[in-house]
Order: structure tokens, then C-alpha cells, then sequence
């Protein structure tokens, strides 16, 4: 598969006193879509960063430890006992105290639990419609309101990919969900309504259309080549200037078609549709090249919001050609009018600068520390 459809690199040209400057055209690795680097209006990393300003603490926060009646009974507990995690769930009548994870359904539902799971079957009544059917689910980081990933200490963060794999592991089982989704919201502006450290999980009776795509176009990869292309991806990019930092088991890269500014993917080495069959060392190492990528864009660009998302397959048929992949997508432009009326995007940071300047924030962030 062809990464590099279609390069305009930046030209410039004398036209009398005009000069003209082309901006470079991508197409992502495996959608069909297509960003437009604007060299042009090139802007650096820290251009982006603004003056942090510090959310009203008028109100109670129903995430925080003590407050465990204000929310529903958790689903799953990883609690502290005797020196040992244990994991347990709570009842009506009883909220576990001494918590390190607590997930719980979210109040709001976009889907919701069928109210006979032995019956949902008929869930879509037709190839336009159907019933929002499945879960909804608030994972709350840590009883300190304050430690989001960047910040976290790695036990706890390891913690967090542990509590996504049992919860991935018991919503994919269930006969009606299709795909699990499991992202993070940091900051007002990217749809984050509580700033307690937490993510959500949300099992669907339908595969999302980008993922629908990616799946599509990795079985089409693997069909022609007879490999994996994220796999493929995944030795191109560690030769590459969009390469940000790697461990033993994952790598960081800048994405050759990124949509936002400072974007970045977290890719796995060993191929794996999902986050299943990830052991403890994995999830460590998970948690430390997570840590050391969102603390150097925090540092970078002076803690911006972002989303992330986890990207996977939960159907067998997709074992050999998907590779599961985490993307980071940092809130720092806005879409207007050209990008929602035709989903094509402008880029104002280079994909090669952003790496470059992650890159040089990680390696400063480990002498230090």
C-alpha cells in the first residue's frame, strides 16, 4: 500500500514579483482521506501554547475517593489489600473505600444495556436504523483528581491498561456488541465535562466507519502482500523523521497524513488485533512510552487538550490482517467550514517538525529525570 499517493512538495516560484508556494497534499496510510500540509502557514509546536488557566473548584466532584455514593455502583474495582490489587465490583448497598481503579456506568448513556440481553438480537432494524444498544462505561483513573497520564505514576498507569483489557475482555464476550471503543478526553475543549482523570469505554452493535475502513483496507493489504500493513508501517516509520520515540515493545511516530497539529500514533511491534492477549510486561511498557509521549506534549505545548483513542477488532477474521494502534489527537486547531463540508484537512505543523520537537522534549524529560 501506498503511503505517499500523491507528494506536492512545497516549490516555490518567481512569477515576476509573485512568489508561489505549493503546501504538500497526503493521503492517509489506509483511509481515504486526504490533509493538506500547509507549509505555507507552517507554524512550530510552541506556537500553539497558551497561558494555562485553572478550572473553578466550586463544586463537588463525584470521581473523587469519599464521594463514591454520588455515582452509580462500580462495575469493576481494583482495590488495595494488604498489600496486594484485588479486583471486586460493588453493590447497591456497598461503595469499596481504598481504590485504585473504579469503573462505572456512565450516568448519560449514548448506548445502553438491552433490557433482555438473551433477546437482543434484532438490535438494527435495517441497514438505516436501529436501537443504541450497549454500553456506556466511565473509567475513573485514580482517587487523586489530579493525575491524569502525563503525571501518573507508572504503577498506576499500568493499572489503567490493565482495567481497559478486563473491561475490552467482558463487553467484547457479549453476544450483541460489535466493537468496543476506548478513549480519553482531556480539557473542556476536547469534550471533557469533568476534570477528574478518567476515560470511557463505549460497546457498539455496529463497527464504526473508520474502523470499518482501516479493517477493510488491512485485509486488501494482507491480501496482496501476505503481511500486516501496520507491521509494515511500523519499519518505515522507526527510518523516518516522523519517528518520536520507541521502547522494546511500541513505537511513537508523527503520522505521514496527520489531521491535527502534533499528532501522534502508539503502535505495538508484536501484531495483535486487540489488547487481549497483552501480559503485564506489555502493559508496563504500554504505560511508560504513553506517559513519556503525553508528558512531552504537555511540556511542549503547555498541557493542551486532546482526545486518544484506541483503535482495534474484536471480529477473528481480522486477527491476521489488524494491528490495534492508540492515536493521540491534540486539540489545537479548529475545523471550519472547508474541513466539515468536505472532509479534507488542513495541517499547519509539519508531521516531521512535530516529531522532531516530541522527540527532543522526551530526551530532555529522561536526563532530567
Amino acid at each position: 500500500m501506498q503511503s505517499e499517493t500523491l507528494k506536492v512538495a512545497a516549490t516555490h516560484f518567481n512569477l515576476g514579483n509573485q512568489k508561489m508556494v505549493y503546501n504538500e497534499l497526503r493521503k492517509d496510510y489506509l483511509l481515504n482521506r486526504w490533509v493538506v500540509i500547509a507549509t505555507e502557514r507552517g507554524r512550530r509546536p510552541n506556537d500553539f501554547a497558551k497561558p494555562k488557566t485553572q478550572p473553578a473548584n466550586n463544586a463537588v466532584c463525584p470521581l473523587c475517593a469519599g464521594n463514591e455514593h454520588m455515582t452509580p455502583p462500580a462495575v469493576l474495582l481494583y482495590l488495595k489489600s494488604n498489600g496486594d490489587i484485588v479486583k471486586d465490583k460493588d453493590t447497591e448497598t456497598l461503595r469499596h473505600k481504598n481504590w485504585l481503579i473504579r469503573c462505572i456506568p456512565n450516568l448519560y448513556p449514548a448506548f445502553s444495556p438491552p433490557q433482555n440481553p438473551a433477546n437482543a438480537t434484532h438490535i438494527m432494524k435495517s441497514d438505516s436504523y436501529g436501537s443504541a444498544i450497549g454500553h456506556h462505561e466511565v473509567i475513573i483513573e485514580s482517587p487523586n483528581h489530579d493525575e491524569h497520564p502525563a503525571d501518573a505514576e507508572l504503577p498506576q498507569l499500568k493499572h489503567l491498561i490493565e482495567a481497559y483489557v478486563d473491561r475490552l475482555r467482558d463487553l467484547s464476550a457479549k453476544p450483541y456488541v460489535r466493537y468496543v471503543s476506548i478513549f480519553r478526553n482531556y480539557g473542556k475543549e476536547a469534550g471533557a465535562s469533568l476534570t477528574h482523570a478518567h476515560s470511557q469505554i463505549i460497546a457498539t452493535p455496529i463497527v464504526p466507519r473508520t474502523i470499518a475502513e482501516e479493517v477493510a483496507a488491512s485485509r486488501k493489504f494482507h491480501s496482496d502482500n501476505g503481511r500486516c500493513v501496520f507491521c509494515d508501517l511500523i519499519e518505515k516509520e522507526k527510518r523516518s523523521p516522523r519517528l518520536v520515540h520507541e521502547n522494546s515493545g511500541f513505537v511513537v511516530f508523527a503520522p505521514y497524513a496527520s489531521v491535527h497539529p502534533m499528532e501522534f500514533w502508539v503502535v505495538p511491534k508484536k501484531h495483535d488485533m486487540n489488547l487481549l492477549k497483552m501480559g503485564k510486561a506489555e502493559a508496563e511498557g504500554v504505560a511508560e512510552i504513553l506517559k513519556a509521549s503525553l508528558k512531552a506534549l504537555k511540556d511542549l505545548v503547555n498541557d493542551p487538550p486532546y482526545n486518544y483513542g484506541i483503535h482495534l477488532s474484536i471480529d477473528e477474521n481480522d486477527a491476521d490482517c489488524y494491528h490495534w494502534h492508540l492515536e493521540v489527537y491534540p486539540q489545537l486547531s479548529i475545523w471550519a467550514g472547508f474541513e466539515k463540508s468536505t472532509g479534507m484537512y488542513i495541517n499547519t505543523v509539519m508531521p516531521e517538525n512535530a516529531a522532531t520537537e516530541l522527540k527532543k522534549t522526551i530526551q530532555a524529560f529522561n536526563l532530567k529525570f
